[in-house]
């Protein structure tokens, strides 16, 4: 436990870059360095980026690839008639998608929407894929009452 007498450092001034004291930009600042670090390793994950100095390549790869089937199967369940739709293409079409694109702001619903934005955009949907399905109280009503009344 610290002395009551004793002045201990801000926590937001590290050292001499923080104090502007001579010498100062000389002193990397190490929360900058590491936030440097976290989005170059972001940026290998989701974007497509290169690898970051110190991690295996091929590594980070299967680390995407994963991340990748990872939202194929939100996206799949979310929107089984882009799976119907596509069929056996499905898988590679999400991954052209996916790969180089982070998920966006809005969650997996907003990424099975850009998804079946962009094949629709590209041309190919064979065939005219279902609507977004609603996920609405309305909608979730009219299931509930079909299912009870059979």
């Amino acid at each position: 436990m610290p002395e009551p007498d004793r002045v201990s450092e801000p926590v937001s001034g590290h050292g001499a870059a923080a104090t502007g004291a001579p010498g100062a930009e000389s002193v990397p600042d190490p929360r900058a360095e590491l936030a440097r670090a976290q989005a170059g390793l972001l940026a290998a994950l989701v974007a497509g980026g290169e690898a970051p100095p110190g991690f295996d390549g091929e590594r980070l790869r299967i680390q995407e690839n994963s991340l990748i089937a990872k939202r194929r199967g939100t996206v799949a369940r979310l929107r089984p008639d882009l799976v119907r739709a596509l069929g056996d293409g499905f898988a590679a079409e999400f991954a052209a998608y996916a790969r180089g694109r982070p998920k966006p702001a809005g969650g997996s619903r907003a990424d099975a929407r850009d998804f079946a934005e962009a094949l629709g955009a590209a041309g190919r949907l064979p065939g005219a894929a279902a609507p977004a399905p609603s996920f609405g109280l309305r909608s979730r009503l009219r299931t509930f009452w079909r299912a009870v009344r059979g």
